[in-house]
């Protein structure tokens, strides 16, 4: 499996649901685990993200997969980056 960061922004759409029916959002998560990506955790931002969510996939492809299907929704702008665990850097510097 694989660690990737997943930052988001509401659209208006977004936001306004969101406001209606806040558990919603846990409603999403439970989507994307359906998919095959686990959520390991969830923060609300301040600033210019809305949510940072940290995931774990079995690969890009999955990942990608779940990053679509939210964008497609027109609730929410994804980024997606994906992470190492630091002990895992630094041990391929010192290959």
């Amino acid at each position: 499996m694989a660690i990737f960061v997943m930052l988001s922004t509401l659209t208006d759409d977004g936001r306004k649901t969101i406001k209606k029916k806040p558990d919603r959002i846990k409603e999403v998560n439970q989507e994307v685990e359906e998919m095959g990506v686990k959520v390991i955790a969830q923060y609300a931002l301040l600033g210019p993200y809305d949510f940072e969510n940290i995931l774990d996939a079995p690969n890009s492809e999955a990942v990608s997969r779940v990053a679509m299907e939210l964008g497609s929704r027109g609730t929410v702008q994804t980024m997606t980056m994906a992470a190492l665990p630091i002990d895992q850097f630094i041990n391929s510097l010192k290959k």
